[in-house]
């Protein structure tokens, strides 16, 4: 059974999202689909850094999981996390990069349901094959939808590169002009039995600016200690803009 790791940040000074809205569509879409009993959903609620480590270090040597973040990201390119009193705390793409660094034999699919959240995609897709991330500030209506049909999709038995087309339509269908705003970095996994052909890593990257809302304004070494030098560089990265 492959998890589904959902991780939700709204920080009490952020605009509000409606991420209970996107965790239960995506929960529906999944309980109806044919492939249901291969999924399993952990969700983690007002999302803090270390909730982040301690989910990844839960999973097993030999699962698969998916890792889904929703919430806010900056113009400065950083993910918005909270801090213990429900803050912003944000997060720089080095530090997420090296942090999934650790668990790459693990994870299968990054999505960065987050404005702005293109340039952690990137950097994430160094050591993850299939990473999604979005080129500029996304609607909240378009991010729920694509996150809906990306699941269905999925829930369908595609693959990650097929369930992302399927999900960037879906946008096209429902008349959401932000259809460009999605982009996937992926390569085939050689052990994934679902992916039949070898391909280089694809990034779509052609794209007029939509309209804006979800954005804030305001080893050579054993894991666990490469997972404490990861978090110690999470910690120096967290600077407010």
């Amino acid at each position: 059974m492959k998890k589904i790791l959902i991780f939700l940040s709204n920080p009490t000074d952020s605009s509000q999202l409606r991420l209970d809205k996107e965790h239960n569509e995506i929960d529906e879409v999944l309980k109806q689909s044919k492939k249901r009993d291969e999924f399993q959903i952990v969700s983690k609620l007002a999302v803090r850094v270390k909730d982040l480590r301690r989910t990844l270090l839960e999973l097993e040597d030999n699962e698969k999981a998916i890792v889904h973040f929703s919430g806010h990201g900056t113009r400065s390119k950083r993910l918005v996390l909270e801090d213990d009193s429900g803050k912003s705390k944000l997060v720089s793409s080095e530090a997420l990069a090296q942090l999934f660094k650790l668990f790459q034999q693990q994870v299968e699919c990054v999505i960065l349901n987050a404005c702005y959240s293109e340039e952690q995609a990137k950097a994430i897709h160094q050591y993850i094959d299939c990473v999604i991330g979005m080129n500029q500030a996304i609607g909240d209506k378009a991010a729920i939808n694509f996150a809906t049909a990306f699941y269905e999709a999925l829930g369908a038995g595609k693959n990650y590169e097929k369930s992302f087309e399927f999900a960037r339509n879906s946008l096209n269908l429902e008349g959401i002009p932000e259809s460009e705003t999605p982009k996937i970095r992926y390569r085939p996994r050689r052990d994934n039995s679902d992916i039949q052909e070898t391909k280089a890593s694809k990034n779509t990257d052609n794209s007029p600016p939509p309209t804006v809302s979800k954005i804030m304004t305001i080893t050579d070494s054993p894991v666990e200690g490469q997972l404490a030098q990861a978090e110690g560089n999470i910690h120096q990265s967290f600077n407010k803009s």
